[in-house]
């Protein structure tokens, strides 16, 4: 156990060395030189916002460089348009349907076709119903500057997987990507903790688009606003700005709440 601990900061101050200028900022026509992987790997994965140039990596936008391991660096920047990403989960908006393919709005530069073959048990005789302005929860299938993005509604099992037509009432709301991309990693503590005292579904999209539905409409704007506010905000100050809002949510009768109240207590 003790070997692999000092492997594990070796490889962590390894990756220190060879990345000095992770985590600082960078402006477009920039150019990074010394981008390299950890031991035992032979290539560099180069996220958003980085683009190969000749023999030179230029940074495209601003941002500030990322790295995760062993060989990923990407830059991390305020951005609102979404780029489709094959394997991302959206939130989009059916906005017409041509012939057997529905149109969805994801906040691209242009609408996505989803066939309708393209739901779990969906066949020529039984088609999903799916009407235009219906939410729609899916995945990026194929996603190419040459071609048009492609949705699916199932996973590799042709299971919908939670994924599908959004009917039941419910908040969205449009958020930073970086936001969307806080609130997925793993160390983000502000869903886990408004679920401690709140009962609410999210479904949260690449594409900047978050669905909320609380168990009232008082509990929907609640976490709504908390997700806003959280986008420059650290753990603890997450963690202190959830117990607020669930002690006045306990004390104070949701009927005598005004949505400005749950705002200014966010």
């Amino acid at each position: 156990m003790a070997d692999e601990m000092e492997l594990d900061d070796e490889i962590e101050n390894e990756a220190i060395e060879q990345a000095p200028e992770v985590n600082t900022l960078f402006m477009p026509g920039q150019t990074i030189d010394n981008l390299k992987a950890l031991e035992g790997t032979l290539k560099v994965v180069l996220g958003p916002g980085l683009q190969i140039q000749g023999s030179k990596v230029v940074v495209t936008k601003v941002g500030i460089l990322r790295f995760k391991e062993p060989n990923v660096y990407w830059l991390d920047s305020h951005q609102r348009r979404y780029v489709p990403v094959q394997g991302d989960h959206v939130l989009g908006v059916c906005s017409m349907k041509a012939g057997d393919v529905f149109r969805v709005d994801i906040g691209s530069n242009e609408p996505a076709g989803l066939s309708y073959l393209a739901f779990e048990g969906a066949t020529k005789r039984n088609r999903p119903d799916v009407r235009v302005g219906d939410l729609l929860y899916a995945k990026v299938q194929t996603a190419n500057k040459n071609m048009e993005t492609e949705l699916v509604c199932v996973n590799n099992q042709e299971k919908s997987a939670g994924m599908g037509v959004i009917r039941n009432g419910g908040f969205v709301f449009t958020s930073p990507l970086h936001l969307v991309r806080k609130l997925l990693n793993p160390e983000c503590v502000l869903l886990k903790t408004l679920g401690k005292t709140l009962k609410f579904e999210v479904a949260i999209g690449m594409n900047g688009r978050v669905w909320v539905k609380g168990r009232s409409s008082v509990d929907t704007i609640a976490v709504a606003n908390a997700i806003m506010s959280a986008e420059h905000m650290t753990n603890n100050q997450i963690k202190v700005m959830c117990q607020r809002l669930s002690h006045v949510l306990s004390t104070v009768p949701k009927e005598d709440l005004e949505p400005e109240e749950v705002e200014n207590i966010t």
